[in-house]
């Protein structure tokens, strides 16, 4: 598996460039904001993507890693294939994809070209909490609710852990985490417990 391409910029555009390695042009499709990453600098390194079809072989370029592990989780959602991901990384910043995962922010995932209602909660649905993971994983990546969040995630497996299932407990904690930003993990347990 080819991890990253390090190499001369011979081409750049904003859908694609082709990097220079011993001798071997490779072309590698990118986002919208890969390429606003990358300056015109005359050697450049990429994260890579490698897609096998029957009919092509594709690979795709990341500045960053963080991007790359974007870009695959969003490739777990049944309906989103490789070019989707990419348009949705061209329309909106790899931590802006995330926080609209975690905030639950369906329209913001639906303003990109070619994602509908369906698969935006899909979206939602299935990545939420893998969103919420990655983050944590990206110390640069700053939220203005991430202790809310992880105070929220705790609460939910403590939960779990007295019998209560996660799909029982989701929606009361996360309504009290959101009237309560400053919850303590121990009230937002206290308070579900209340609610149930």
């Amino acid at each position: 598996m080819i991890t990253h391409l390090s190499g001369k910029l011979v081409e750049k555009s904003p859908t694609h460039v082709v990097i220079e390695c011993a001798g071997v042009g490779y072309h590698l499709d990118i986002s919208l904001y890969t390429f606003q990453q990358i300056k015109d600098e005359e050697q450049i390194r990429l994260f890579t993507h490698l897609q096998i079809r029957e009919d092509a072989h594709t690979l795709f370029g990341f500045t960053t890693a963080f991007e790359r592990s974007v870009f695959r989780l969003l490739l777990s959602v049944s309906g989103i294939g490789a070019n989707t991901a990419r348009t949705m990384l061209s329309s909106l910043a790899p931590e802006e994809i995330l926080e609209a995962i975690v905030n639950e922010q369906v329209q913001k995932i639906q303003s990109v070209k070619g994602i509908g209602q369906k698969t935006a909660q899909r979206v939602l649905l299935d990545l939420r909490d893998k969103a919420i993971l990655l983050m944590h994983d990206q110390p640069n990546v700053v939220m203005a609710n991430a202790s809310q969040l992880a105070h929220a995630e705790e609460a939910m497996a403590a939960l779990e852990v007295l019998g209560f299932s996660r799909k029982a407990v989701f929606k009361v904690v996360e309504r009290f985490a959101k009237e309560n930003p400053s919850a303590t993990v121990e009230e937002l347990i206290k308070n579900t417990l209340n609610a149930l």
